[in-house]
């Protein structure tokens, strides 16, 4: 008998206090880029954008503890200041595609996450922004996404200010 695996996905939320343009540039320009990705106590050593639909960026995460973990995103859709949409992989060094377990990762993880970001005008001048994950199989994970995604997003409002 076949069991079906259940697809979990979430939405992590923030408001910036910074305009919609100045938040849309921080996903596309590499040296944006590495002020922000990676969780808490985690850098952005390398940040290769290739941002246009069709194109596949390239970024390292680095932790003293855990070691480099690189990923590439994979733009599908790219709507100027509305939406990114990419499909996350996980990586060698050499950008050749991993299984997340491989690499430490806990079970849980797919192989392909497929994000989706949403920018919004707000008053004064701010941003709505909502990060979409697709995909997960284990609740466990997805806090563990949420997690390190909210604390990516504390470090690009830093990033902003």
């Amino acid at each position: 008998m076949d069991r079906e695996v259940k697809s979990l996905n979430l939405t992590v939320s923030r408001r910036f206090e910074a305009p919609v343009e100045q938040v849309w540039r921080a996903w596309l320009e590499p040296e944006r880029v590495k002020q922000w990705w990676g969780p808490e106590g985690f850098t952005a050593p390398i940040a290769r954008m290739d941002f246009r639909e069709g194109g596949t960026s390239f970024i390292c995460m680095r932790s003293p503890e855990f070691g480099e973990f690189y990923n590439t995103w994979s733009y599908r859709r790219i709507v100027p200041m509305h939406e990114i949409e990419f499909i996350q992989e996980f990586t060698d060094a050499a950008g050749r595609k991993l299984e997340p377990v491989a690499i430490g990762l806990p079970p849980g993880i797919p192989s392909e996450v497929r994000h989706v970001v949403s920018f919004n005008s707000a008053a004064d001048n701010a941003t709505d922004l909502s990060v979409t994950e697709y995909g997960y199989t284990s609740e466990h994970v997805v806090e563990v996404s949420r997690m390190g995604m909210e604390q990516c997003l504390e470090k690009m409002a830093a990033s902003l200010e």
